[in-house]
């Protein structure tokens, strides 16, 4: 089905699955172009409290009853099940169904300058990096991002100029329905294995959409990251590497003040581009500041709108965001929810003033705890205090193959006070006793974890 902005006003919209992060955005877009929006989700949240006050109509439950044959398309997650009943019911009334990838790339048509930022790890924090940039430089960008940002108040932005910018998500292939002129590759590693077969095929992914970019377009890619060789050999568009072992921007002269933000020159191969001060930890927050001064460079922004984009940006929400104090210990929450991204929240971690760091993970979904187990394992090295809270099975159905209890076995095999946890109450108050003046508590995990750093704080 094609989609028209300008004369397809009068059609009734509906997104299953309306409370997710991507699809609240897509959904708050079309409200804010005069839609008449509707969907559904299985439970209230904040997002759908939200959009209800915006104007969209939402029903909490997928029920046949809710699709009606006034409808006249329907937008889904590549998480929603064909079983679905709202599915089904669709398919029985004939109603046209569209991807939320699809659906989300039909509105990038609409844009000339559209960067689609893609990566296993490091998405929302780049997206909303450039988001930054672009808004310090009066660009005024149409920004879709996977978190809630409060320069923008919420994870979406609706503008009035040819820029769009966006995460790309690889899952199931969503990303290959995009039309970037600006894609960005920010790594490659093992994810979403219940969907590619390993990593050859998930780098394979990449290329292809490596391959949607125009030839006048641009490919930004790390080229520390030894899987870009292949996607950078597959392309016929413009290329701007960048890295901190090589590429054509690089950082040089890094130092950290005393809560592990980095400061550092800009080089365009031998020549400064700006100084940046970070306001966010971390050695991969350098990285993803290149990405996006790459980007940025690509559209034309000058250097000290860079840097104080760069300087302006204190985080996206659940991206080592400090929740606050008490007692002396200070609760931070991240939404990492792969080895690498655990390993890299941990190490920021390190340079931030501390005695103990403690942490309570919660793994998200069975297939990711099974097929990285042994990286997970080995992801919590250098923590003083770990609790694992049940695994968060979102899509998925237990398939008894994998637990939190195994994996803490696993884990305090190799030395860490690690225990398994069953409910958020009992963590709490495991805390309460445990917590010590100068620790660090970090709840980690893309699910409900964050919940357990607020229970703490309140007691």
């Amino acid at each position: 089905m094609s989609f028209d902005f300008i004369k397809d006003k009068d059609k009734k919209i509906y997104f299953i699955g309306i409370g997710g992060i991507s699809m609240s955005g897509l959904a708050e877009i079309l409200i804010k172009k005069g839609f008449a929006v509707y969907g559904s989700d299985i439970k209230t949240s904040p997002i759908t409290d939200k959009l209800k006050s915006l104007g969209a109509k939402i029903n909490i439950g997928q029920f046949k009853e809710n699709i009606t044959s006034d409808i006249n398309l329907i937008v889904y997650t590549a998480a929603i099940s064909k079983e679905n009943p709202e599915i089904i019911r669709a398919k029985e009334l004939n109603i046209p169904l569209m991807t939320r990838g699809s659906f989300l790339g039909h509105i990038m048509k609409g844009h000339k300058y559209n960067v689609a930022i893609a990566g296993t790890h490091g998405k929302t924090t780049t997206t909303s990096m450039l988001s930054s940039i672009s808004l310090n430089a009066n660009l005024d960008p149409t920004i879709l991002v996977g978190g809630e940002l409060d320069s923008i108040g919420g994870n979406v932005r609706v503008g009035h100029s040819e820029y769009f910018i966006t995460e790309a998500c690889e899952y199931k292939g969503s990303f290959l329905e995009f039309y970037p002129y600006v894609g960005v590759i920010l790594n490659i590693d093992a994810d979403h294995l219940d969907y590619y077969k390993d990593i050859y095929d998930i780098q394979n992914a990449f290329i292809k959409f490596a391959k949607l970019i125009p030839k006048d377009g641009y490919l930004v890619c790390c080229s520390d990251d030894e899987k870009m060789e292949k996607v950078m050999k597959s392309v016929d568009c413009n290329i701007l590497t960048y890295g901190l072992k090589s590429g054509e921007i690089t950082a040089k002269n890094i130092s950290y003040d005393t809560n592990g933000c980095a400061s550092f020159d800009v080089y365009r191969k031998n020549t400064l581009v700006t100084s940046v001060k970070l306001n966010v930890p971390g050695k991969h927050n350098i990285l993803n500041s290149l990405a996006s001064t790459a980007s940025a460079l690509i559209l034309n922004i000058p250097s000290e709108k860079i840097s104080e984009g760069l300087c302006n940006f204190k985080g996206a929400h659940r991206r080592f965001e400090i929740k606050g104090k008490k007692n002396g210990v200070t609760v931070i929450d991240d939404y990492a929810h792969h080895p690498t991204e655990i390993k890299a929240t941990l190490s920021a971690a390190n340079n931030y003033p501390h005695k103990r760091i403690c942490c309570v993970f919660q793994p998200h979904t069975f297939s990711r705890t099974l097929s990285l187990y042994d990286d997970f394992v080995k992801a919590f090295d250098n923590v003083d205090e770990l609790i694992l809270a049940d695994i968060y099975a979102a899509r998925e159905k237990d398939t008894h193959k994998v637990s939190s209890a195994m994996l803490a076995e696993s884990i305090s095999k190799r030395g860490i006070n690690c225990k398994n946890i069953n409910n958020f109450k009992d963590i709490v108050s495991y805390l309460n006793d445990t917590l010590k003046d100068g620790d660090i508590f970090f709840t980690i995990g893309a699910g409900d974890v964050f919940k357990v750093g607020e229970m703490y704080l309140e007691k």
